[in-house]
């Protein structure tokens, strides 16, 4: 990955529905050499998509919380099974495993404090998978954004 990949991949971060004409003006470029590198890149798996980022709280989504999840066991089959509750279940936005004294933190969104208790209650524990969980509700979001940052690009 060169000079170019790498502005052309900040520039995408800022603004991913920008013409191909527009991105390459901002990283000095042709729009055709463009095309060819956000391609590449594409076809790499350096970019993994595109999507709108919507505003929660506007879309009706007013209760969000991390939820700590630690299994009863870790064998293949409950982690498969876990994960594919998590795969399936949209009202789970993020997902990572973790170290400590949980397995994995999730970020859950709902309409209300109480859309998240049933959500944890009905599709979380119901499923005999999870020992324990520990949640912290988001008061507010001071920063979200998942642009990796420029000095790693």
């Amino acid at each position: 990955m060169d000079t170019l990949d790498k502005s052309i991949l900040a520039e995408l971060q800022k603004d991913g529905k920008q013409s191909m004409q527009d991105l390459a003006d901002r990283v000095n470029s042709s729009s055709t050499q463009c095309w060819r590198r956000v391609r590449h890149l594409q076809d790499q798996g350096v970019i993994l998509g595109y999507q709108a980022v919507l505003d929660s709280r506007a879309m009706g989504l007013q209760a969000m919380a991390y939820i700590h999840i630690a299994l009863k066991d870790h064998g293949e089959q409950s982690v498969r099974d876990f994960l594919h509750i998590v795969e399936t279940s949209e009202q789970i936005i993020e997902c990572c495993s973790i170290t400590g004294d949980h397995d994995f933190m999730l970020k859950v969104v709902a309409h209300s404090p109480a859309g998240l208790e049933r959500f944890l209650m009905k599709r979380l524990l119901a499923t005999g998978l999870v020992r324990e969980t520990r949640s912290n509700f988001v008061l507010r979001e001071c920063k979200s954004r998942g642009a990796l940052p420029s000095e790693v690009i």
